[in-house]
């Protein structure tokens, strides 16, 4: 398996050997450094830690800054950590593009754009009420709760609230093309989050 960090780029097409066009989302991946190694023995798990994208050093904590001193890393904005990974690395590493392959599959997550706060028409997809013979309950999302029993409304009942701004994973991506040498990743279809957003992407299946 794989797993990397990566930079939300923006959208393009690219023309294939038969001249079929797939549109893609250009992801900058990488490069990653090997900031931290979990193990079973001593953490209760296996998982690789990667860090990713400059930053200068007063944007960190002193502890922040030892945590990535100890793996000889620059600053960096982004850590995160994927379980199950590690295999073979060791800390001080870096992680490349060059670890996925054109026609790998990939799973993307990723914090959702976030839309503010909806309505049920909006973010849950109700249907409205009348809108004539002086109804006044076009848009209101109408009775919520029970009467005498049981006296409240229910849990996870759809209202209205925030909208997006949640962390999405797109299951089944394919790569598309792998440029190495720029550290950019080619994949068929949308990624979740807005332009400049990063990205978890990791080996499906």
């Amino acid at each position: 398996m794989a797993a990397i960090l990566a930079r939300k780029l923006g959208m393009t097409q690219v023309f294939g050997e038969d001249g079929a066009i797939a549109r893609v989302t250009v992801l900058q991946a990488g490069p990653c450094h090997v900031t931290a190694l979990r193990t079973a023995e001593r953490d209760g798990y296996d998982a690789v830690q990667l860090g990713f994208g400059g930053v200068r050093e007063k944007a960190l904590t002193k502890p922040e800054l030892g945590h990535l001193a100890k793996a000889d890393a620059p600053p960096l904005r982004h850590l995160c950590e994927f379980r199950g990974e590690g295999a073979g690395l060791h800390v001080g590493e870096t992680v490349e593009a060059g670890v996925f392959e054109a026609g790998q599959r990939v799973k993307i997550s990723g914090t959702s754009k976030g839309k503010g706060f909806q309505g049920t028409i909006k973010r849950h997809r109700f249907n409205r009420g009348p809108a004539g013979h002086g109804s006044h309950n076009v848009r209101a999302p109408g009775s919520i709760g029970a009467s005498a029993t049981p006296s409240r409304v229910p849990k996870g009942l759809r209202g209205p609230g925030q909208m997006g701004n949640k962390r999405v994973t797109q299951r089944g991506l394919e790569v598309v093309e792998v440029r190495a040498g720029e550290n950019l990743l080619f994949v068929r279809g949308s990624v979740p989050g807005p332009r400049n957003g990063v990205v978890e992407v990791r080996s499906d299946g």
